[in-house]
């Protein structure tokens, strides 16, 4: 069958796999298409590729749209995210020197407890530290600050400086970053290298946190909206089809191969499984769920989310309250009802919900009567009202 060719710009980390398995487990062709993926150097390549042309979409940092509606960053190209490609994936570490200072102290990395490791970590760091992260408006950036915020890390001295996601190990051993936020397999790399040790999970500030959608051009969503369905139910099923347990050793092996990621599939496998080794020494911890691509409505792209990213940069930036509005709808949940009405998805009955309010798994109203929506906390507690914001 003949297929159109769409370009996606995307960096390679594990949670672009959405993207790599429908182009190589055949969900693309199914649906007509072919994925040319494009791997970029850098968030502000992916981001610069899509908004001037150079792509149809792109495997992006949640809060770049966001962002981007609110006129931050420089490029102002409307963008729209038509789904979520994963939840959570973020890990946080320190360098070997902080790693050693914190086992001096009795700290046990249970790489759990965001309170006492923020204790922990304030007790044997100096005056000023610094934290590398992927890119300046990243899921990165708002889960470190929110946890500075609420932690004995608040009021410190904290720089946070862009270190490409496969330069983050190196950054760290040659002593420019004293830790990191990032996502997988680069946290891990610097555990395997020698270079430091994990921290956290993101998913332990944020229990359910969008880290990167599917983002195209708006005026593309507008006039190519065949393309884009069919792009949105290819990898909506690539997703499904990673969810499962048995999909697992596959796709660490494909994902592995030198034009992915070219990583050890051993490293990759760690985030699929959320069985992590988090120090030097060989510690082991578990996460659950440390990765989503599918289970509770993983890719619907909530506008309570975006708004929650949106009352964040609106804060850090001094914009007006009325913005954070205008830049939640990026998530663009309408366009994901058009697109996956009639599929197998399970469309939840609202666009927006009180995020961090979901302690354990909850079953709610959808279209098919069948969704239970996944825990999303904060780990302080904290409820977010999109409704505050209008």
């Amino acid at each position: 069958m003949k297929t159109v060719t769409l370009s996606v710009a995307y960096v390679p980390l594990v949670d672009a796999a959405p993207l790599i398995i429908a182009q190589e487990m055949g969900f693309a062709e199914a649906e007509g298409i072919t994925l040319d993926l494009i791997a970029a150097p850098s968030w502000s390549s992916v981001r610069d590729m899509l908004a001037f042309g150079r792509v149809d979409a792109a495997h992006l940092l949640s809060p770049v749209p966001v962002a981007m509606a609110l006129g931050l960053g420089g490029v102002t190209v409307p963008l729209s995210a038509v789904s979520v490609l994963s939840v959570n994936g973020d890990v946080i570490g320190v360098s070997s020197a902080l790693a050693d200072r914190l086992r001096e102290t009795g700290y046990g990395f249970d790489f759990a407890d965001p309170v006492a490791a923020a204790r922990a970590l304030a007790g044997v760091a100096g005056k000023r530290m610094v934290f590398g992260v992927p890119f300046p408006f990243s899921m990165h950036v708002e889960l470190l600050r929110y946890w500075f915020e609420s932690t004995d890390l608040s009021g410190r001295t904290i720089e946070i400086r862009t270190v490409p996601p496969p330069l983050m190990a190196q950054a760290l051993a040659e002593g420019d970053i004293d830790a990191f936020c990032v996502g997988e397999p680069w946290g891990s790399v610097a555990v395997d290298q020698g270079a430091g040790a994990l921290l956290l999970p993101g998913k332990a500030i944020w229990s359910f946190a969008p880290e990167k959608v599917l983002a195209v051009r708006t005026d593309w969503a507008e006039t190519e909206p065949h393309l884009l369905g069919r792009l949105m139910r290819a990898i909506w099923n690539a997703g499904r089809w990673l969810a499962r347990p048995e999909s697992r050793t596959a796709t660490a092996e494909l994902l592995a191969r030198p034009e992915w990621l070219d990583v050890a599939p051993e490293l990759i496998d760690r985030s699929l499984t959320g069985h992590f080794t988090v120090t030097a020494q060989g510690e082991m911890r578990d996460v659950d769920g440390f990765l989503e691509f599918h289970d509770g409505a993983a890719t619907f792209p909530w506008r309570s989310q975006a708004k929650w990213i949106a009352r964040r940069l609106a804060l850090a930036n001094g914009l007006p309250a009325d913005s954070v509005t205008r830049a939640g709808a990026v998530f663009r949940s309408d366009l994901y009802r058009q697109h996956m009405s009639g599929t197998d998805a399970d469309l939840p009955g609202a666009s927006e919900k009180l995020e961090g309010s979901i302690r354990v798994p909850m079953a709610v109203s959808s279209e098919k009567g069948h969704l239970s929506l996944l825990p999303d906390a904060f780990f302080d507690g904290r409820i977010f009202d999109p409704s505050a914001s209008d």
